[in-house]
């Protein structure tokens, strides 16, 4: 999965309908939304080589982008 983007409704096209009801009326799904794709834009940007932060802050990107996929789709789930 390197260089890939990591747009929420490419991770989770059956629910790209969900997705855009939570982002019209959920202003908590907004942030965490907001959040999990500026994370997944600078891991995309560190595997890319545009970005050359050290390995331990680079795992701590991942594991917070998915941490932040999680808590997403819990709520699309809901």
């Amino acid at each position: 999965m390197l260089g890939e983007h990591h747009h929420l409704a490419e991770e989770f096209p059956e629910y790209k309908e969900r997705i855009h009801d939570l982002k019209m009326g959920d202003r908590h799904f907004v942030k965490l939304m907001e959040e999990y794709e500026a994370v997944a834009k600078e891991v995309y940007n560190i595997e890319e080589g545009i970005e050359t932060p050290s390995d331990d802050y680079t795992e701590e990107l991942k594991k917070k982008r998915l941490y932040l996929k999680d808590q997403l789709f819990e709520m699309l789930k809901g």
